[in-house]
Formats: C-alpha cells, sequence, structure tokens
C-alpha cells in the first residue's frame, strides 16, 4: 500500500464515520466527558484523541502491517487537528 491509498482510505473512513456518529469535535467531547467520570479527573477531547493513537500504536507494535490500525492512526492524527482548534 502507497502512503496516498493509505490516506485515500483514510479520507474514506472519516468521512463514513462522521455520518455515523457525527462531527468529531462533538463526539470526542462526549467521550471525554464519560472518561472524566470514569477517571474522576478532567480529560479533554485532545486527551481521548491521543490515547486512541496510542492504543492503535500498542496493537501496531505486535503487527506492524495491520492497515485498519495504520488508518485509525492517520484518521485520529487528523482529527487531533480538529479537536484541538
Amino acid at each position: 500500500m502507497t502512503a496516498e491509498s493509505l490516506l485515500s482510505k483514510t479520507a474514506s473512513v472519516l468521512t463514513e464515520r462522521r455520518a455515523a456518529y457525527g462531527p468529531a469535535d462533538i463526539a470526542m467531547e462526549a467521550i471525554a466527558a464519560r472518561w472524566s467520570v470514569t477517571l474522576g479527573r478532567p480529560v479533554s477531547p485532545a486527551q481521548v484523541v491521543l490515547c486512541l493513537i496510542d492504543l492503535k500504536l500498542a496493537r501496531l507494535a505486535r503487527n506492524p502491517a495491520h492497515e485498519d490500525s495504520l488508518i485509525d492512526v492517520a484518521g485520529y492524527a487528523a482529527l487531533l487537528a480538529e479537536v484541538s482548534r
């Protein structure tokens, strides 16, 4: 897979997820609110995205060629820009 094809697939996944779950900033805000209750401390939407990237990196450490995880890392990196505005 080329970098361009990975990014093209990532863009497609982001479009599908936005249709299914709504705008990333709102979705990550909702997750942050839940995690804040669970952890008993404030969690920001950016921290949610960083933790999700870290989860995917841990999975990639086991299988660096796993396409879905590669796409997810690229997608979450793009979402970080949205939630950090």
